[in-house]
């Protein structure tokens, strides 16, 4: 029971950090707001609902590993590295790829209701 408590006490302290200090963490929370409403708005069955809200909550979850990416490196040096430059890119892009997923379900998800 303790290291579970501890690891959650971790993750909040992780999360505040995040909510303070990362900009995107608050615009994909913002984006994740608008995309939950229309999820229940919209006629949508529960799986595609589900889909819709995991697939938001994996988009903040990449976008975490981002930041800790970026922590990460910036710690080991603040010289100017191609292979630094790259592992920071390549999270990036990981957020930009789930991001993208999540756009994609949502076409599917659209197209499906305009057709039905």
């Amino acid at each position: 029971w303790t290291r579970f408590r501890s690891r959650c006490v971790w993750s909040w302290e992780g999360w505040v950090h995040a909510w303070q200090h990362e900009p995107s963490l608050r615009q994909w929370i913002v984006a994740n707001l608008i995309s939950g409403a229309l999820a229940f708005w919209l006629p949508l069955e529960p799986a595609e609902r589900a889909l819709i809200l995991g697939g938001g909550v994996m988009v903040l979850a990449v976008e975490m590993l981002n930041s800790a990416i970026e922590r990460a490196v910036d710690y080991t040096s603040k010289e100017t590295h191609p292979l630094a430059k790259q592992a920071k890119d390549m999270a990036s892009a990981a957020v930009a790829i789930s991001a993208i997923a999540v756009g994609v379900m949502w076409l599917v998800l659209l197209y499906d209701l305009a057709t039905t």
